[in-house]
């Protein structure tokens, strides 16, 4: 076991698929010399080389679209959007080829590679730097997402996503890329893509969420545990495949489900998994599915973008409500 942050858990994974698979190589903007805007990818390039890690042009549509030529040829690439709000350019690439290629050629052609993204709000940032935008990538066929919450998870469902030939959309919470230390096991190991973790248990209320609001959530528990309320604490981990089976069982025990997400409310993450309760769980509801999430609004800039965000105490008013309802 190993003391990690979320950057150092992150830099691990990539070491060890690196020495551990030649196919695989690291590139996007500015990750090879100076190691990632965050440094998530610092002393790769050194060790393995400028053929295997590097950087490319500032062009979002080319890094993806080099990478699904890399897949196709057998290589695995993993690839850096350097903010979430970047990727939109290769959007086309991701949607129109590398999400569907194993469709459009009937099972013969697959593009296993991974597409990191430093995502959500929290660090006041400027513009296309702070979105979550989640349930847009969560709703494009052949695309799976993930995001993880911890170092522990950063690394193990990162080499799991290296490992799987699926395009993978991986998001990083970068507000918390240090704001969390704990023990990462050494060596190889994974974690299964597709299943939530109950991080709490509890009987009250399931909560929903993932990525940096797990820490908001288990500050609002705190606070909600001293009004007698136990929380059941679900973190997705996986946005799609989405984990039905472990949001089903958790309702049925405590009877009521709020989700936390950072991205707008209008057609998000929060009423996917509110359908599911109702799909799944419906006769076990005691209150209707509530969520926390952001507004239907662009990301604010610096001076403004705490009115935005998500905190504790948002949290705690909406769990207490649906407690009492």
């Amino acid at each position: 076991m190993k003391i990690m942050n979320m950057v150092g858990a992150i830099n691990d994974a990539l070491d060890i698929k690196l020495n551990e698979d030649k196919n695989v190589v690291v590139f996007g903007e500015d990750v090879g010399v100076e190691g990632g805007v965050f440094r998530v990818t610092e002393g790769l390039q050194k060790k393995y080389g400028v053929d295997r890690v590097f950087d490319s042009p500032l062009a979002e549509s080319g890094i993806v679209g080099t990478a699904i030529g890399m897949a196709i040829a057998g290589l695995r690439p993993v690839v850096e959007m350097q903010f979430c709000g970047f990727i939109y350019p290769a959007m086309n690439q991701i949607i129109s080829h590398a999400s569907r290629m194993r469709n459009r050629s009937r099972g013969q052609l697959e593009t296993p590679m991974v597409i990191r993204m430093p995502y959500g709000g929290g660090i006041n940032a400027l513009e296309h730097h702070s979105e979550s935008m989640e349930a847009m990538f969560g709703h494009i066929p052949g695309l799976k997402v993930i995001a993880p919450s911890t170092p522990h998870d950063a690394k193990g469902m990162l080499i799991a996503a290296i490992e799987s030939n699926d395009t993978i959309l991986y998001m990083e919470p970068k507000r918390i890329y240090r704001a969390i230390k704990q023990e990462v096991k050494t060596g190889k190991f994974t974690i299964e893509l597709g299943k939530a973790n109950v991080v709490t248990p509890g009987n009250d209320i399931t909560v929903v969420t993932f990525g940096a609001m797990v820490r908001e959530v288990q500050k609002a528990m705190v606070m909600a545990k001293e009004m007698g309320i136990s929380v059941e604490l679900i973190d997705l981990r996986s946005i799609y495949p989405i984990d039905r089976e472990t949001i089903r069982n958790s309702i049925k025990k405590t009877g009521r489900i709020l989700t936390v997400t950072e991205g707008p409310m209008s057609f998000g993450l929060g009423a996917e998994i509110s359908q599911i309760a109702i799909e799944e769980a419906f006769l076990y509801l005691e209150a209707p599915p509530a969520r926390v999430s952001g507004y239907d609004v662009i990301v604010p800039l610096p001076k403004g973008e705490h009115h935005y965000m998500q905190d504790a105490y948002k949290i705690l008013y909406e769990i207490e409500r649906n407690v009492k309802y």
